[in-house]
């Protein structure tokens, strides 16, 4: 495999410059910067809660951390074969709640807040992707599930490609969302320095500034307000930011670049749908195209939406993702 970085063309760049820049997705954020937002209260293991016509069941659960248990909340949807559903920055189990209900039509969905996200546990430790990969897996072993699917965004899909190199005979199928593969370039990720250089950093200590200036940037299709103000409330927990804060100091995009091209790719050998934003500001569609090369057996299909096509696109992403899951049940 080369490792050259892969130059951006001129289109892409602009792209990666400018951002969508929206203007219904801006006077949504201006309306919450305007107006502010409420915090939400804690839950408790047990809570139901009405999500877009469907309970979904709070849980926390304690299991194996670095050197002792750490708690992680989530909640569960549906019945049937594990769906583990991994977000990514700056959101929480909550991205995926336009599309929970079709998803747990089909499957047991356990929708997490990643470690030092929403309501699990964000004390100091191991905040490496890898690292933290084996603490979801300590998880789910906990919980006594050995076989599961994956749908991962963002940086969970950082956290899900050790998740499917190390436990490769224990993944029926994935959905690989929105994140570098084969092709990367350093300057696809400026937020890398943004949130850990010292005199830029402390912005992921404003869960408002943290997000509006993610989704002007990312969204190429507004995103509903409910949804937006969700995200901000998750991200405005305790702790939150400093834990963000500390995955970026402890990897490098680069990093997770070369340990997927030289540990993990060759072991990725359950069915895969690679599946990513049409203008995806970091993440150009030429970056994917020409993958059988690399991983002759992934499917790739791309979603009409910018970064986070679950909520810009929910209908088209739900089609694709459900098509993929059906054909290789």
């Amino acid at each position: 495999m080369e490792f050259d970085y892969k130059s951006i063309t001129p289109e892409s760049k602009r792209l990666l410059i400018n951002g969508h820049q929206n203007k219904e997705m801006a006077q949504i954020l201006d309306s919450i910067i305007a107006n502010g937002i409420t915090l939400l209260p804690d839950n408790r293991d047990g809570d139901i809660e009405n999500i877009c016509g469907i309970n979904v069941t709070h849980r926390f659960v304690k299991s194996a951390g670095e050197s002792e248990k750490i708690e992680w909340h989530f909640v569960e949807a549906g019945q049937g074969e594990v769906l583990l559903l991994l977000h990514g920055i700056p959101q929480s189990w909550r991205m995926w709640t336009p599309i929970l209900p079709e998803l747990s039509k089909s499957f047991r969905c356990i929708a997490i807040d990643l470690k030092g996200y929403g309501q699990s546990y964000k004390g100091r430790g191991d905040y490496r992707h890898e690292g933290v990969a084996d603490q979801v897996v300590s998880l789910l072993d906990e919980l006594g599930i050995d076989k599961f699917s994956m749908f991962s965004h963002d940086r969970g899909t950082v956290q899900a490609d050790f998740i499917a190199a190390k436990n490769n005979e224990r993944i029926i199928s994935w959905v690989r969302g929105s994140q570098h593969l084969i092709h990367y370039h350093p300057d696809l990720s400026p937020q890398e320095h943004l949130f850990s250089e010292i005199e830029s950093r402390e912005i992921l200590q404003n869960p408002v500034k943290v997000i509006d200036h993610i989704y002007r940037w990312l969204c190429k299709y507004p995103i509903e307000q409910p949804f937006v103000e969700l995200a901000v409330q998750e991200f405005s927990r305790p702790g939150v930011g400093l834990a963000v804060e500390r995955y970026f100091q402890s990897s490098t995009f680069r990093k997770d670049w070369i340990d997927r091209r030289t540990r993990l790719i060759p072991f990725w050998k359950m069915p895969m749908l690679v599946l990513q934003g049409l203008e995806e500001p970091s993440m150009p569609i030429e970056n994917y195209e020409g993958i059988e090369k690399y991983m002759p057996d992934a499917r790739l299909e791309f979603i009409d939406a910018g970064h986070f096509y679950v909520e810009e696109n929910p209908r088209s992403t739900i089609e694709k993702v459900m098509q993929f899951f059906m054909t290789v049940s």
